[in-house]
């Protein structure tokens, strides 16, 4: 069962059937509040121009009505009647009228929603739900009677509540006061379907809100079943809290109190894992985890810019990570979060889409309000020492710094958290022959991927530098062998001009450290001195869609891909090797007639181009290709003197 589409099924096929009928007495008392409503609604409208209430000239004779005048005398008697008519056991009359009721004050909580600042409709709103609860906890209201008005109410006063803080609160009790005196299975999929069900105008916090304490309360309550019930019930609270997350505002009161709700739900699915036999319960666990992970990355991305305001929630979620068995150094890893999601199954991981975010998020919450805690030091010195390891914990971090929805500050954290690790590990060469270091190629490769769009996007120079000495220190982690594959890869599958410059310089400096320590150690290990390096010279000069590169937009590439060119034949020609192929006759006259003259003809034509304007972007044009004509000249030379020699 779809449980974000098919909650409006259950408990309601009984109902059906008693929808056709309804009395006059009943559609006279709504027609004639509707009415009233519109008839006087003008005097409730703001003057957009000056902030103040409008209304047609008032005599001393006449006063200006007010809404709850007619609307609360209605609701009174439409409520009466509908006790009376359950009392009575006309049970589809009363039915109708319930639905009645809800289509009656709808109008009402619209325009709520839709003029938040009048004062008049929130003192309406208040009163309306005041009413409401007045008539349900009245000590001698018929059981039947509460049991009929359960199915429209959550929806209904919760329509009401982002008028203030007081009707939030007022729509909470009515909740909690249903849920506690109806069905606990009934209220579950009540709540659930008003989760679900509720049109875009309606989709904010204050809405939400009272609907998930109410879902808090009804997970103790439900005594047969429960992991399936709590099952079910996930995927819905978690698809809200995700909308809600997505949709955040700068100050966030409403969300901040939402996921306090969440904090709730985890509380009460917890006491329920206390009450389950052992393999329920080690299910429930793992589906609690799961939720208290998806939970802390939804609370990142809606609050990560307000430190102050999401470490206390990071800090209280943090509390249920032992108590479902996750480790710090589990999710770090992301051993924990494969395992719970294993026990989970794939039907739920739909709604755990975040969890990975949330096991990187929990470490890095963790590290910044105990830096010196002793947890920390054991996970830090285990990643430290423990290569394997500490490219699983790289790999779990792309997913925060590839996330478009997580703030900067909580990516300076997590570069931090890295470095220090990064720091205080020991590089290495493959030295486990049995260990097939190849697996973790894709995943160094994606993470190395996002920290580049860090670099690309970051804000500010702190952080770039921040992000680019963290990506030097993962690829000096990474041996040399499957170092130049990953650097590749990046370069071919970037699109930033000045990201491939970067790159193609790293290549530079690792063939120039490789070269000096093999001739040092007198050794032929040599893995970046291949023709590979001139199929990435290549790739910059003459793109494979044909043509000379465009300039001066590729001008940074260019320029690092002839540095990078010239390097290789300088150093091949003094050292009298060739492990590249670059000194060979076909590659000296394919660099020369298909590379750089036709790279020469293009510098040339843009600059001359130039040299006729005086406005600043001719001027800048031309300052960004004269050191790209400089070290053209200079390669054309090189190869014109070593074909004298081939």
């Amino acid at each position: 069962m779809d449980s974000n589409t098919n909650w409006s099924e259950q408990g309601r096929g009984s109902r059906r059937c008693r929808r056709n009928r309804l009395s006059h007495c009943a559609v006279s008392i709504f027609d004639s509040g509707v009415h009233f409503y519109r008839r006087h609604r003008q005097f409730y409208q703001r003057d957009q121009s000056n902030n103040n209430l409008t209304s047609p000239p008032i005599t001393m004779s006449e006063e200006k009505p007010h809404l709850s005048d007619s609307l609360i005398p209605r609701l009174q008697q439409t409520l009466t009647t509908c006790s009376q008519l359950i009392e009575a056991g006309h049970f589809s009359d009363s039915d109708g009228l319930v639905t009645e009721l809800a289509d009656f004050l709808s109008p009402i909580s619209v325009s709520v929603v839709e003029e938040p600042s009048n004062l008049d409709l929130e003192i309406t709103s208040f009163e309306i739900l005041t009413e409401i609860h007045s008539f349900i906890n009245s000590p001698s209201r018929n059981q039947q009677v509460i049991d009929a008005l359960s199915f429209e109410l959550p929806k209904l006063v919760c329509k009401y509540a982002s008028a203030s803080k007081r009707c939030s609160e007022i729509a909470q009790l009515i909740v909690e006061h249903l849920v506690s005196m109806c069905s606990p299975r009934e209220m579950l999929s009540i709540l659930c379907e008003a989760l679900s069900s509720p049109t875009e105008m309606f989709r904010v916090p204050c809405y939400f809100s009272p609907l998930i304490g109410g879902l808090a309360k009804v997970l103790i309550l439900i005594k047969r079943r429960q992991f399936e019930q709590v099952k079910a019930a996930v995927p819905v609270i978690l698809g809200v809290l995700k909308s809600m997350s997505l949709e955040a505002d700068e100050e966030g009161k409403d969300t901040e109190d939402i996921f306090h709700k969440a904090i709730a739900i985890a509380d009460s699915i917890q006491a329920v894992c206390e009450g389950l036999e052992q393999n329920d319960k080690k299910k429930l666990c793992a589906l609690l985890g799961m939720f208290v992970l998806q939970v802390m990355a939804l609370v990142s991305i809606a609050m990560g810019h307000n430190i102050s305001s999401v470490l206390p929630i990071m800090v209280h979620l943090s509390q249920f990570l032992p108590i479902c068995g996750l480790s710090y150094e589990g999710l770090i890893t992301g051993h924990d979060v494969d395992k719970f999601a294993t026990i989970c199954g794939d039907d739920n991981m739909a709604c755990f889409s975040h969890v990975k975010h949330g096991g990187s998020l929990a470490v890095i919450w963790g590290y910044k309000s105990n830096e010196t805690c002793t947890d920390f030091e054991a996970v830090k010195n285990e990643l430290q020492k423990n290569q394997t390891k500490r490219w699983q914990a790289i790999g779990m971090l792309k997913h925060v710094f590839s996330s478009v929805d997580l703030s900067w500050e909580l990516k300076v954290h997590a570069l931090d958290f890295l470095l220090c690790v990064m720091d205080g590990c020991t590089h290495q060469e493959i030295q486990n022959d049995a260990m097939d270091y190849s697996t973790y190629v894709p995943t160094l490769y994606a993470s190395l991927q996002a920290i580049e769009m860090v670099i690309i996007y970051a804000p500010n120079a702190v952080l770039r530098k921040k992000s680019f000495d963290a990506m030097m220190k993962v690829l000096a982690d990474v041996p040399s062998s499957l170092r130049f594959d990953i650097l590749t890869a990046l370069i071919q599958n970037s699109q930033s001009s000045s990201m491939i410059a970067i790159l193609l310089d790293c290549i530079r400096r690792e063939m120039h450290e490789e070269y000096s320590s093999c001739i040092s150690l007198n050794s032929q290990c040599l893995s970046f001195w291949s023709a590979r390096v001139v199929e990435l010279v290549e790739l910059v000069v003459k793109p494979p869609n044909g043509g000379p590169p465009s300039l001066p937009e590729y001008g940074d590439a260019v320029l690092s891909a002839l540095n990078l060119y010239r390097f290789v034949v300088i150093r091949e020609s003094t050292g009298k090797t060739n492990y590249t192929g670059v000194l060979s006759k076909d590659m000296l006259q394919k660099a020369y007639n298909e590379w750089l003259l036709p790279l020469r003809t293009l510098a040339t034509g843009v600059m001359a181009a130039n040299q006729q304007d005086h406005d600043q972007l001719a001027l800048d044009t031309m300052c960004a290709l004269n050191p790209i004509e400089l070290v053209l000249y200079r390669c054309i030379e090189l190869v014109e003197d070593n074909l004298k020699h081939a």
